[in-house]
């Protein structure tokens, strides 16, 4: 079988003056993080590192494969990506991106740049987009989450523990009335949160208006019942015109939440969602991202679409259990959590979720490693309980109730109380 021939990057160096420069390669340099955007890339390939991160660095920024006429030195020098540091250890390269390379709050002119062709190179066997880092007045430019976590947790009143979140299940198959009794039923059994699934939108046999019109009507009554306030999260992922409208309809009506499927819908959308302000908070569902985020040599890092997805104006975010169905690694869900909570521009903090098989009797070990600032969802661990959505409510109710307390939980569901805890130990384990 021939070997597969590449084709040398000739206008990676250019003569100048009788001289050979390197536009991209500057190792040992230290760029401006208040000029450039910083990208880190993990690389394998057979060819020496300088040419890959060369290779890489014109990609994304003003190169092509062969020399060019139309690439003046003036321009090559200002706006070419230029390689700072390549860690061959741990096979990472840094390149700094000057900010003049990017238009102004525009993730899609971004991602095309620096998380576009750059994937199809033939010389690279992987690449992994790893993190960005970026300036203050690029971030500038970005509207951030409208609420963030905090207003998130006070409107809710819970300071001072996670929030309990119950998925509609089945994911599809419940009418529009039998959706909003069923949410009723988890409000007054504990949950402070619910919401659709990721594939739950309009269907012929749950409208999505209908759903919005009788969810609310159960959650006024649910309010009422228990005298804690309570948030329904709809689902209004669909084409740009769509989505708008069905979010001014939760708008109308006296909704304060709506969901989006950020990958499907793209991080573009979001932004326009944002801006509309039609003060909604802004709950992100990530369905899809393992697609280009699980192959941890190859595609996107969750953190780089987590920090994107805070800049577009996600108030919440699904971001990984630890514990549970889903493959994600504590150290990964750990740094995402952060770079959702901390300095980040001037934006407010998100509140990051953790959904994906999740019982009653993970949520001591799940609060332990995450902390209190989280929204904990239960889908199946709710409803799959042995006596019904009712109980499971209950029971992931005094699941938190026990570690917010600092109690043992398989002391706390011996209690008379708590049998429906108990119940779901015995059916799931701890």
């Amino acid at each position: 079988m021939p070997k597969t021939k590449f084709i040398r990057r000739s206008s990676a160096k250019q003569s100048v003056g009788g001289e050979v420069e390197n536009y991209y390669l500057h190792l040992g340099s230290k760029p401006s993080p208040k000029e450039h955007i910083i990208a880190t890339y993990r690389v394998e390939s057979r060819f020496a590192w300088e040419k890959v991160a060369t290779e890489i660095a014109a990609e994304t920024s003003i190169g092509t494969w062969t020399q060019l006429s139309t690439l003046k030195a003036p321009i090559a020098r200002k706006l070419a990506g230029r390689v700072f540091n390549i860690d061959k250890k741990k096979k990472l390269i840094k390149i700094a991106y000057p900010l003049a390379l990017f238009e102004k709050a525009s993730i899609p002119q971004l991602l095309s740049g620096l998380a576009g062709n750059v994937f199809s190179l033939r010389m690279i066997k992987n690449i992994r987009l790893e993190d960005l880092d970026f300036p203050q007045k690029y971030l500038n430019n970005f509207g951030g989450p409208a609420f963030g976590r905090n207003r998130v947790k006070y409107k809710l009143r819970a300071k001072n523990r996670p929030l309990i979140g119950a998925i509609m299940k089945p994911k599809i198959g419940l009418s529009a009335s039998e959706n909003a009794r069923l949410a009723y039923r988890l409000w007054v059994n504990g949950a402070d949160i619910v919401k659709d699934d990721e594939n739950l939108t309009n269907l012929d046999f749950n409208q999505f208006k209908h759903r919005v019109e009788q969810v609310l009507y159960e959650k006024t009554k649910a309010q009422l019942v228990t005298k804690k306030k309570k948030m329904y999260v709809f689902n209004v992922t669909a084409t740009p015109d769509v989505m708008m409208k069905r979010a001014k309809i939760v708008e109308r009506s006296g909704g304060k939440c709506v969901m989006v499927d950020i990958i499907s819908v793209g991080l573009d959308n979001v932004q326009m969602l944002r801006k509309a302000n039609l003060r909604l908070i802004i709950h992100g569902h990530r369905a899809g991202h393992s697609a280009f985020t699980r192959n941890p040599r190859h595609g996107i890092s969750y953190l780089v679409i987590a920090k994107l997805a805070r800049m577009a104006g996600v108030d919440q975010l699904h971001t990984g259990t630890v514990v549970g169905k889903m493959a994600d690694v504590e150290e990964d869900v750990l740094e995402v959590n952060k770079s959702l909570t901390e300095k980040f521009g001037k934006f407010k903090p998100t509140l990051p979720i953790a959904s994906g098989g999740l019982h009653p009797g993970l949520v001591p070990n799940l609060v332990k490693i995450l902390g209190k600032d989280i929204i904990i969802n239960f889908g199946g661990g709710i409803h799959g309980h042995p006596s019904g959505s009712s109980a499971g409510a209950r029971a992931a109710s005094q699941a938190v109730e026990a570690v917010v307390k600092g109690k043992n939980i398989k002391a706390w569901a011996n209690k008379k109380d708590n049998k429906e805890l108990k119940q779901a130990l015995e059916h799931w384990g701890s």
